[in-house]
């Protein structure tokens, strides 16, 4: 027997303002039932996974020991730019010159994730 992930969490203080930013990163809405000052707020991934947003009363303090690396389905740069023109912060660059490599971006709460190059651009240095 094993376990399955069902929710990956993020602590916050404004579950609906957070779900926002994740909302537009994924392109998946906030569940029906979630609206703002609600303590908790759901996002539906594919294959059962979601990503709920939960309302705490303390802050961010340290580096992340879990996070989130997304692939886009676009060129990196790109998804980089539309992530920063979303509320991102830009954490570390680890953009190699020979087009390798990712970046490790913030989310409005200072959750790190990283972006990584798309299907496509890691086909063409392969």
């Amino acid at each position: 027997m094993s376990s399955v992930v069902h929710n990956i969490t993020f602590d916050c203080p404004d579950a609906y303002a957070l779900g926002q930013f994740w909302s537009v990163v994924v392109a998946r809405p906030l569940t029906d039932e979630d609206f703002p000052g609600d303590e908790e707020v759901l996002i539906e991934l594919d294959a059962g996974v979601n990503l709920l947003f939960k309302q705490v009363p303390d802050a961010k303090t340290v580096k992340n020991r879990v996070h989130l690396c997304l692939r886009p389905d676009r060129p990196r740069d790109e998804e980089m730019a539309r992530l920063l023109a979303a509320g991102a912060t830009l954490v570390d660059d680890q953009r190699r010159p020979d087009g390798t490599g990712w970046v490790v971006l913030g989310d409005p709460e200072g959750n790190e994730f990283c972006v990584q190059r798309s299907a496509a651009e890691k086909a063409a240095t392969a």
